[in-house]
């Protein structure tokens, strides 16, 4: 195609990378980085020289001036809703990295602004695309090995007190709005949501922090998490290891059990002790550079592309504003629970 999607990204920090060098890498054919915005000005002058694109301290210029097609919003998490708003505002379309908001009232108001604007929006919600979910997908979906009976996640990371220093707003209610849940366990949580095909009854979660002294916020959970279905998940998570293990769930079905580690799974179906895997194929996947973390996954890339196609042909979005906000309204519950030491039914 001859004019391709105008991008503009807010947002130059540690997770920018994975965003820009998908569009560069994967989506050049139909899409280029024009313009780029951060408040700090070292930051802004580099990343705009090494894209070739306008640099702008000003989101809002940047919108009003750059004609985008497509703004990825890579900022901290209590700036998600204006950004977000005011970019529906000016009709274009939003990639928001997770979580969407702070709480649901604040994704509920993004979302409302996407429907009334008639703009497309995509939560970034990659590890969706592993090929260890699509493949725990198609094996439930099937139907073929009956239905889900129970699940489990474990996670169980490092995030030193230098992880929280670094920043002036994470570790805070007002600006990253929690810890671990919000912005670790919250990729599990929302795959578990993803794959279950049922509503949400109840939660009942314990929060605590165990070791970080400095922060507000939860380094711990653990829970359950109660589907109408009759199906539940036991959700472990800490961000207070002493080095990042491996990410586990695993989903018990009634004739299979699911095992995803990190991102490769393994389906056990029962009687037969036929084995199915699901594996990255890394050379199929990009190279984001330093500082990337291995656990952020590798579909990035695939998240972006599926969100440009949904565009380019006007069809529905995957992850969409409404997929968004169930799983903010389900991460709000965790902490309600957690705060009140009771069921909340949602």
């Amino acid at each position: 195609m001859n004019n391709k999607l105008r991008i503009g990204i807010i947002g130059c920090g540690t997770i920018f990378p994975m965003h820009a060098e998908s569009i560069r890498q994967i989506c050049n054919k139909y899409a280029e980085i024009v313009a780029v915005c951060d408040i700090k000005e070292g930051t802004l002058a580099n990343t705009a020289m090494k894209y070739k694109c306008k640099g702008y301290k000003d989101y809002k210029e940047m919108l009003n001036k750059e004609n985008l097609d497509v703004v990825h919003i890579c900022t901290p998490h209590y700036l998600h809703k204006e950004m977000a708003i005011y970019a529906a505002e000016k009709k274009v379309n939003i990639f928001l990295e997770k979580p969407m908001a702070l709480n649901k009232n604040q994704a509920e108001e993004i979302k409302n602004a996407v429907k009334k604007n008639s703009v497309k929006l995509s939560v970034c919600f990659q590890n969706r695309y592993n090929p260890s979910t699509r493949l725990a997908k198609q094996i439930i979906d099937s139907g073929k090995n009956g239905k889900i009976l129970s699940s489990k996640i474990i996670l169980t990371w490092c995030k030193p007190d230098e992880y929280y220093l670094l920043s002036d707003w994470k570790g805070t209610w007002d600006k990253e709005g929690g810890g671990v849940v919000i912005d670790q366990a919250i990729h599990s949580i929302d795959i578990m949501r993803y794959l279950f095909n049922s509503q949400v009854d109840y939660v009942y979660a314990t929060i605590a922090n165990r070791m970080h002294k400095k922060i507000q916020v939860e380094d711990e959970v653990s829970g359950i998490i109660m589907f109408k279905s009759g199906a539940y998940v036991n959700l472990y998570a800490i961000n207070h290891y002493s080095y990042d293990d491996d990410l586990e769930m695993e989903i018990h079905l009634e004739n299979a059990l699911i095992n995803i580690i990190k991102d490769s799974a393994v389906v056990t179906i029962k009687n037969s002790w036929k084995k199915v895997k699901a594996e990255p194929k890394r050379n199929e996947y990009i190279d984001y550079g330093d500082g990337v973390k291995d656990y952020w996954g590798v579909c990035h890339s695939v998240a972006i592309k599926k969100f440009y196609e949904a565009i380019l042909n006007n069809t529905p979005v995957e992850i969409n504003e409404d997929e968004g906000y169930e799983t903010q309204k389900l991460i709000d519950a965790i902490y309600e629970s957690g705060k009140k030491g009771e069921k909340v039914y949602l």
